[in-house]
C-alpha cells in the first residue's frame, strides 16, 4: 500500500523525492520505495519525520513499537512543577517569546496572564512578526464554567473571566491575534509556543494555580504533545469568536 501520509506531507512543503534523498544523503529509488509503501530503517524513519516536522508514528503507525513509543513521549518532556505558581515568571514569557509561529492558550480566565503586560507585549510583537496568536477563554455564561466554580470551590470563576476580558481588550482588533470562548469542560489548560507546551492539570476541588504544570517538546515519535494540540484545535473549532 502506497504511503499516502509521507506523500501528502511531502507535496504540502513542496519537498520532491529527489530533495529529500538528497537532504538525508540516500538513494532517490529508496525514497521512491518508501512513498511506494516500504518502510524505512528506523534511523531513516526519524530523519523523514524530523526534516517534515512530522511525528514519526504519524508516517509510519505500524512500524512503532509500544516500547519506542513510550521512549519518545518520555523525552517531550523537558520538566515538571508540582504547582503552576511555581513555575518561574519568567519562563512564561520566553515560553512565548520563543515561538516564531503558532501560540495558544486554551483556558477558563487565565487571569495571572492576561495581567502580565510583558506578555501582552510579546503576544503583539509575535504577532507583528507573523505569528497566529490564539487565545481561547471560558464562555462566563456557559454551565461549564458555573460547575468548575462549584467543583474548585472558586468564588466567581465568570468574574474573573469578565476581568480577563478586560484586561486583554488592548490586543482585540489586531492583526494576528484572535479571540474565541469556548463551553468545554476543561480536563486541563494548555499553552502553546509552537513545539512547546505548558500544560495545566486540573484537579477536583483543587484550584488550577495548585495543580501540576507539565513542560513539554515535541520530539519525533512521541506523541504527547500531538494530543494536546489536537485537543486545542477541536476546542478551537466549536468555540464563539469574542468579539
Amino acid at each position: 500500500m502506497p504511503n499516502e501520509r509521507l506523500r501528502t506531507a511531502m507535496l504540502e512543503r513542496g519537498i520532491t523525492p529527489a530533495g529529500l534523498a538528497e537532504a538525508l544523503k540516500v538513494d532517490p529509488k529508496s525514497v521512491e520505495r518508501w512513498i511506494s509503501g516500504r518502510t524505512p530503517y528506523r534511523r531513516h524513519r526519524y530523519a523523514v519525520a524530523a526534516h517534515l516536522g512530522v511525528d514519526e508514528v504519524y508516517l509510519w503507525p505500524d512500524a512503532i513499537g509500544a516500547d519506542q513509543v513510550a521512549s519518545a513521549s518520555e523525552s517531550e518532556i523537558i520538566n515538571i512543577y508540582p504547582h503552576r505558581w511555581a513555575v518561574p515568571s519568567e519562563l512564561w514569557r520566553n515560553f512565548f517569546a520563543s515561538a516564531e509561529n503558532e501560540i495558544g492558550v486554551l483556558v477558563f480566565s487565565g487571569l495571572f496572564l492576561s495581567e502580565d503586560a510583558g506578555v501582552h507585549r510579546i503576544f503583539r510583537e509575535k504577532a507583528d512578526a507573523g505569528a497566529r496568536v490564539r487565545i481561547l477563554l471560558g464562555d462566563p455564561n456557559a454551565e461549564v464554567v458555573e460547575q468548575r466554580n462549584a467543583d474548585e470551590g472558586i468564588e466567581s470563576l465568570a468574574g474573573k473571566i469578565k476581568n480577563a476580558i478586560v484586561m486583554y481588550r488592548p490586543l482585540f482588533g489586531l492583526d494576528g491575534i484572535e479571540f474565541r470562548l469556548h463551553r468545554t469542560v476543561l480536563y486541563n489548560s494548555i499553552y502553546r509556543a509552537d513545539e512547546q507546551v505548558l500544560v495545566n492539570t486540573h484537579i477536583y476541588g483543587t484550584p488550577a494555580s495548585q495543580a501540576p504544570v507539565f513542560h513539554l517538546r515535541r520530539v519525533a515519535g512521541g506523541g504527547m504533545v500531538s494530543t494536546y494540540v489536537d485537543s486545542f484545535e477541536r476546542v478551537w473549532s466549536e468555540a464563539t469568536p469574542l468579539e
